[in-house]
């Protein structure tokens, strides 16, 4: 096996869109031994500048947006963009207000401010002034088969196949599959499960995270990720014989936030500027478009060794853009492989009576037969699983000796197969098309090769899956790709990636108020302006939630952040903008500002607080089964917001005017403004029996009532108004006799 390099302009390729480009060409080229079955490479060399990629963005009134795009757009191309759909106003969702300390804020606008058309954003720091990156750019295609990392009892560190060869005889110490590992908290189910399937030592770091630990030092899964990363660097810079700085690195679409920036500290820990994050099957459609003129709607099929992915793509003379993608950060080869190890040991144990679960290196020794039969089951319906001197008893040794047919295989992995189906339903129906509108279905990753998947995404989406890409090489293809598009040696390539899950604040009653959708264009910055709900708060809390779920308690908290010292104000007077702003790598940073002072907190969303992808997919399966109750639930919050504005409001008005109202009719008026906050409260407090239906014809009703009253004050102002008009007025003067002419 080898590692691809693709050179940015140091050959003539062909006449790119025509207009005699040049672009990278691809090179293979034989690995040393020590990096042979690694992780994939593709190398773009810089050719000329990134004075191109100045960022415009330009934003509408309202909450419309469109994404920043490199100003250097294809040229002779048509470029669509579907516009984010215009979220909600303050109005649209009622009155909802934060939660805050010591009270709340309620929105108050919902739009972003205006921006000159082609606004020019600061250039990254790895950049120049003038905009060039010094030396290549290397694409890496960060996987998790063969990424071995190894320690030694001589202290020497084994990366690659060295590494996987000496793992038998030094399980403890050699690391696999940690990519599964990056941004998870020891905590984590996944993680707990893994714990007890890998013969080395997971362990618990003193900030949660899930750490690893070898011959007494410990290790974050950062770290053992940028040995790999660093000996790609190595290798590529041997081959190109220059020092190597930048780096694309890909991950799973359905990485979250705290994965990503992990992987960025792979890069960082290996001395790479990762110039860009971008998802695993956008690069193999990259890898499969790269020549292609026509517009096509692919699906890419992305079933690797640790994660799954699925994503919904539009391909138009060269722009690449993404509609909708979705997956499960969990699942891969590795869990097919524990399948078939499971098996192994039980069948073992039926044969001999002795349980090999708790032998380490019997393990190891077992997991690589698996592998190994996985493999060999692609292409033959039936292979041998040959383990001698497995282990031993009183009796003597004892071997494995099993035969393992296909169907046996795939009837075992049945329900990891069937697992891929349902993200697969999700991402077509977000991207708002239909299966039989798919003109292509790309299959990558290493266990698409399995005939039992391949049938199963043919059933899916109603085609045979296309053979347009090497499944192993097309997402190391890809991010040389965009490697090239960020050093300036192809130009004809645009991308737009999305944001794989919703991200919002928490607002009073608990309400998820989102601010950037699911399956957003990314990068995208939007801000919503919010004002505080009492008299007198001077600080709030801001507590951000990424899901699908309308009540944040069955969200995931990313992070929170106060914003202190607001001047005390009336409520309503005070201006809070919240901004969400994600970057390209899908990375969140998140703001407050109290514009009448400029007083600003945020926060970046940190690898320290990273969802499990069982908490992904529980957040969106219970959307699905819970929407009618979440919007239900909704609406009883926002109803008893608003009993509790109307309450306010009649309370205030009955105490200046009270003296001038009947006192039965203005008892009549508060003993409904008592029922009515008495119903708010219930229902605040979780009263199911509550309706919102209840709620708001309480109010109805106690707003007819008050306005009738309210009427005969100002019915009763205006006549007094007359009265002292008529009795103030002074009579005019009466006419004066002419005096009479004397005879």
């Amino acid at each position: 096996m080898g590692v691809e390099f693709g050179i940015g302009a140091s050959a003539p390729r062909r006449n790119w869109r025509n207009q005699g480009e040049r672009l990278s060409t691809i090179h293979r080229v034989p690995l040393p031994p020590s990096m042979q079955g690694g992780a994939d490479m593709h190398m773009a060399q810089q050719s000329g500048s990134l004075s191109g990629l100045g960022l415009g963005t330009l934003f509408s009134r309202r909450t419309h947006f469109v994404p920043p795009l490199p100003s250097r757009i294809p040229q002779n191309s048509d470029l669509h963009l579907n516009q984010a759909k215009h979220s909600p106003t303050h109005h649209e969702l009622g009155c909802s207000t934060l939660p805050c300390h010591p009270a709340s804020l309620i929105p108050v606008q919902d739009t972003l401010p205006e921006y000159p058309p082609g606004l020019k954003l600061p250039l990254p720091a790895t950049w120049s002034s003038n905009g060039k990156v010094s030396g290549p750019v290397i694409g890496i295609d960060l996987g998790t088969t063969n990424s071995f990392v190894a320690f030694t009892k001589d202290g020497e560190k084994l990366v690659g196949i060295p590494a996987k060869r000496q793992a038998l005889v030094n399980y403890e110490n050699t690391f696999f599959a940690t990519k599964r590992l990056l941004g998870r908290k020891f905590s984590d189910s996944e993680v707990q499960k893994d714990i007890n399937q890998v013969p080395y030592k997971i362990v618990k770091h003193t900030n949660g995270d899930a750490w690893l630990e070898a011959r007494g030092q410990k290790y974050s899964p950062s770290q053992i990720g940028g040995y790999v990363v660093q000996k790609m660097k190595e290798t590529a810079e041997g081959y190109l014989t220059k020092e190597v700085k930048h780096a694309v690195i890909t991950v799973p679409a359905y990485f979250n936030d705290a994965q990503r920036q992990a992987t960025k500290d792979a890069g960082a820990i290996a001395k790479l500027d990762v110039l860009r994050v971008i998802n695993e099957p956008t690069a193999a459609a990259l890898a499969y478009g790269l020549d292609r003129e026509e517009s096509r709607l692919i699906a890419v099929y992305d079933l690797g060794g640790g994660t799954f992915d699925v994503s919904i793509l539009e391909m138009q003379k060269g722009v690449f853009e993404v509609k909708s993608t979705n997956g499960d950060t969990h699942l891969g080869g590795e869990d097919f492989d524990i399948v078939l190890v499971d098996h192994i040991i039980s069948e073992f144990k039926k044969d001999t009576g002795i349980d090999l679960s708790k032998d380490r290196m019997a393990i190891q020794r077992i997991r690589e037969a698996a592998e190994k039969a996985k493999i060999e089951l692609s292409s033959t319906s039936q292979t041998d699983i040959n383990l001698p001197f497995i282990t031993a008893d009183a009796t003597g040794p004892k071997h494995i000796d099993i035969k393992l047919g296909r169907a046996k295989f795939e009837s075992l992995v049945s329900k990891l197969v069937t697992r891929t189906v349902e993200p697969c339903k999700k991402a077509i129906a977000d991207a708002g098309v239909k299966k039989e509108e798919i003109n292509d279905v790309l299959l990558v990753g290493g266990m698409t090769r399995m005939p039992r998947v391949i049938e199963t995404v043919k059933s899916l989406f109603g085609r045979e899956p296309s053979k347009g890409v090497n499944p192993d090489e097309a997402v190391a293809v890809g991010a040389s790709i965009q490697a090239g598009v960020l050093s300036g040696s192809v130009t004809d390539v645009l991308l737009l990636d999305v944001t794989p899950l919703s991200l919002g604040i928490e607002t009073l009653g608990g309400v998820f108020t989102r601010l950037i959708n699911r399956n957003t264009t990314i990068p995208t910055k939007k801000s919503s302006v919010f004002s505080t709900a009492a008299d007198g708060q001077t600080a709030v809390d801001i507590k951000v939630f990424q899901g699908e779920r309308e009540l944040v308690r069955d969200n995931k908290l990313l992070g929170n952040f106060q914003l202190v010292g607001i001047p005390p104000a009336p409520k309503g007077i005070p201006q809070i903008e919240v901004t969400f702003d994600i970057n390209a790598d899908g990375i969140v940073d998140v703001s407050a500002k109290d514009k009448a002072t400029n007083k600003e907190q945020s926060i970046v969303i940190a690898a320290s607080s990273g969802l499990s992808d069982k908490e992904i997919e529980r957040m969106m399966h219970e959307a699905e089964q819970h929407a009618e109750t979440d919007k239900e639930r909704r609406s009883v919050i926002e109803a008893a917001n608003q009993a509790d504005s109307v309450c306010a409001d009649t309370d205030k008005a009955i105490k200046e005017f009270g003296d001038k109202v009947p006192v039965e009719e203005k008892e009549e008026v508060m003993k409904l403004v008592a029922e009515l906050r008495e119903l708010a409260v219930k229902s605040q407090s979780g009263d199911e029996s509550i309706k919102a239906e209840d709620i708001k014809e309480a109010i109805s009703k106690t707003q007819q009532k008050s306005l009738n009253l309210f009427a005969k004050v100002y019915e009763s102002r205006n006549k007094e108004e007359q009265s002292s008009n008529d009795s103030g007025s002074t009579p005019p003067p009466p006419e004066s006799e002419e005096p009479k002419k004397k005879e």
